[in-house]
């Protein structure tokens, strides 16, 4: 039986300036289902708390009658994290999952990079998704003006609509085909009077041992109408001639820098899916190369993979280099052996994500992925197993 993942899970929170995230964060720690909940946010004064819900204050913790904790990030997020795990390990407080209030910081980055990175975190807390507050009301000014705001929506599991009753249906229906075209894998959401279920709001990820293929299919944003539009393998993959292809790095050309006529235009996403199991090499030498051509664009990079040779697939995820280590799903069930891989990347253009993708269609001549594996993350997964 597989082990269960005690790890706090931890909810990133962006959003346009006035999208509505002091409201909905107002409701979250009002509503009992949400549990108690550790936020962490740049500075007290830019979150209007209301004050009825304030128990205790002080210059680095806010108590609230619901149980939960609001806390200023410290001098950078990994001591603001260990600072709470040091005050729950005395008893001082408790907390069932972490907020972070991503204001000011529209990378997630240096924040993924802290959750994976630092042994002490790592061990303590898990990514449990991105939330992104769009307004129906601004919101296409805005991302005509700012591409921050554009990154915000390329890198959410989840878009939260927000100001809709503001707007007219047809304004409401370009912007969320706008946002679409953006991330067509994230779910959308529309907040009523800044409110939205907080069932919603978790369990983004499938980054955990006891997922679903369905659950999977939605983190991927795999609806059948997606699914009908990725690339779908070739029909010659692993018979004669076709086969005896080795891996190759992508067709990129780093050196011709794309032309981009608004914002929208820099962000890009391709996504496959590859019915027969990969052969490790070919997906190392893949991420391999992708990584080092492109790795600081790579927004979001995440997928389940069905290994050659082994019973059961892997989900991954990874921002820019930085991946979380693939969780084996070894409760899998089903003759399903489907890979998916989605990628959205920025200055980019999307023919040479989808170039890329189809390297993960090639078969190798050499012996089985246990045998030959050369290094990468496959082969670190497969000799020290989750």
């Amino acid at each position: 039986m597989a082990l269960e993942d005690k790890r706090v899970p931890v909810t990133l929170l962006t959003g346009f300036l006035g999208a509505g995230k002091t409201t909905l964060l107002n409701h979250l720690i009002r509503d009992p289902e949400a549990g108690r909940i550790a936020v962490i946010m740049n500075e007290f004064g830019d979150v209007a708390l209301d004050h009825d819900l304030i128990e205790e204050a002080t210059e680095e913790t806010v108590l609230l009658q619901s149980g939960c904790l609001c806390c200023a990030i410290l001098e950078d997020l990994a001591k603001t994290l260990g600072a709470l795990l040091e005050k729950r390990d005395a008893g001082q407080v408790d907390f069932d999952r972490v907020v972070i209030e991503t204001s000011g910081i529209a990378d997630p980055g240096p924040i993924v990079h802290t959750l994976v990175t630092d042994r002490q975190i790592a061990q303590a807390f898990r990514l449990d998704g991105v939330v992104t507050l769009a307004d129906a009301a601004t919101g296409m000014k805005t991302l005509d003006r700012q591409f921050e705001a554009v990154h915000q929506v390329a890198i959410a599991d989840l878009l939260i609509l927000s100001k809709t009753d503001l707007v007219d249906p047809f304004d409401l229906t370009r912007f969320e085909k706008r946002l679409s075209g953006l991330n067509a894998s994230a779910r959308r959401v529309h907040a009523e009077h800044g409110k939205v279920p907080v069932g919603t709001l978790f369990g983004l990820s499938a980054m955990h041992r006891d997922v679903t293929s369905s659950d999977v299919d939605s983190w991927l944003g795999m609806s059948p109408k997606m699914a009908a539009e990725v690339a779908k393998p070739d029909p010659l993959a692993g018979l004669s001639g076709f086969s005896a292809r080795s891996p190759a790095p992508a067709t990129f050309n780093p050196s011709v820098p794309a032309t981009h006529h608004r914002h929208d235009h820099r962000i890009s996403s391709a996504s496959i899916e590859v019915t027969d199991p990969i052969p490790a090499e070919v997906f190392d030498s893949w991420l391999d190369t992708l990584i080092a051509l492109r790795g600081p664009d790579i927004l979001r990079m995440k997928g389940i993979l069905h290994v050659a040779g082994l019973e059961y697939p892997f989900v991954f995820h990874g921002v820019q280099h930085i991946f979380d280590a693939p969780v084996p799903l070894k409760t899998w069930s089903g003759r399903d052996t489907t890979s998916r891989v989605v990628v959205i990347a920025r200055n980019t253009e999307e023919a040479d994500l989808k170039d890329s993708l189809k390297v993960l269609l090639m078969r190798p001549e050499e012996g089985p992925a246990s045998e030959i594996l050369h290094g990468g993350m496959m082969a670190d997964t497969i000799d020290n197993p989750v």
